[in-house]
């Protein structure tokens, strides 16, 4: 397959200028969020795995490829491989003086990630937001820069089914402090933290400076959501997948597989 992958996009837009210091997030994000497929040594044994450990110029690296058959280019034969979301992968390497090679010599967005670099990753992934209390006197239209709408838009494609929508706008809280208030329409229950975190990142790696943005959580018939609906940008959570239909065979009915008789 000769198509390109959002990582390999973004590597490509970090390149294009290593100065761009939000280009580089962005790469950092998409590696984070997608799926990464880890080369090892042997077959996994329940949750243990063992990566295929590799030292160039007197530094460690394992393997990891953003899609299962540029692993199988890489290798040439079947090779054991485990299956983990980027995040995952720089937690387990945090500390261990491990870098990452992602998809060397098989992709344009091959690269060889030091290990200083992958604990950063994960240091940056650990932090959360602050919970605060507030209250909201008014709602206006956002002034946020079109760096953390965008952001926001890739970030939120991901949590599906976790809340109807989100909107940003602008808001002035009652002791006069005055931000950007991003809301959550109609949360699934207990996934708060998730879209929170979510936020928080999509903050993080949209490369603003001192950035702020506070996170709420309303019913769709709250009057406050109404007016963020109203005055803020919208953004469409996609919805879960509908589970595909369940065909059950009569007994006997495939010629394959005769009932059995006891």
């Amino acid at each position: 397959m000769t198509d390109t992958t959002r990582l390999d996009d973004a590597h490509a837009a970090m390149q294009a200028d290593l100065n761009d210091d939000t280009a580089r997030l962005r790469f950092y994000e998409r590696l984070a969020d997608g799926e990464l497929f880890v080369l090892l040594t042997e077959e996994p044994e329940g949750d243990d795995i063992t990566p295929d450990i590799f030292t160039l110029e007197e530094a460690s690296f394992i393997l990891v490829f953003d899609r299962e058959d540029r692993l199988a280019d890489f290798v040439g034969a079947p090779a054991p491989y485990a299956a983990l979301p980027g995040r995952v992968i720089a937690g387990m390497l945090a500390g261990q003086d491990i870098g990452l090679g992602v998809n060397l010599g098989v992709a344009p967005s091959s690269i060889l990630i030091p290990a200083e670099a992958v604990a950063w990753l994960a240091d940056t992934l650990k932090t959360g937001p602050e919970q605060i209390e507030a209250r909201i006197a008014e709602v206006h239209r956002p002034t946020a820069p079109d760096a953390l709408i965008t952001a926001l838009d890739a970030k939120l494609a991901s949590a599906q089914g976790l809340a109807s929508h989100a909107c940003l706008a602008g808001v002035t809280y009652t002791d006069g402090r005055k931000g950007h208030l991003l809301g959550f329409v109609d949360a699934a229950q207990g996934a708060e933290r998730a879209l929170a975190g979510a936020a928080n990142e999509a903050l993080t790696f949209s490369g603003l400076e001192e950035g702020e943005m506070d996170v709420g959580f309303f019913a769709g018939s709250d009057q406050v959501a109404g007016k963020l609906a109203a005055l803020g940008v919208r953004f469409d959570l996609p919805a879960p997948a509908a589970p595909e239909p369940v065909q059950r065979q009569a007994p006997g009915s495939d010629p394959e597989k005769p009932p059995i008789l006891k």
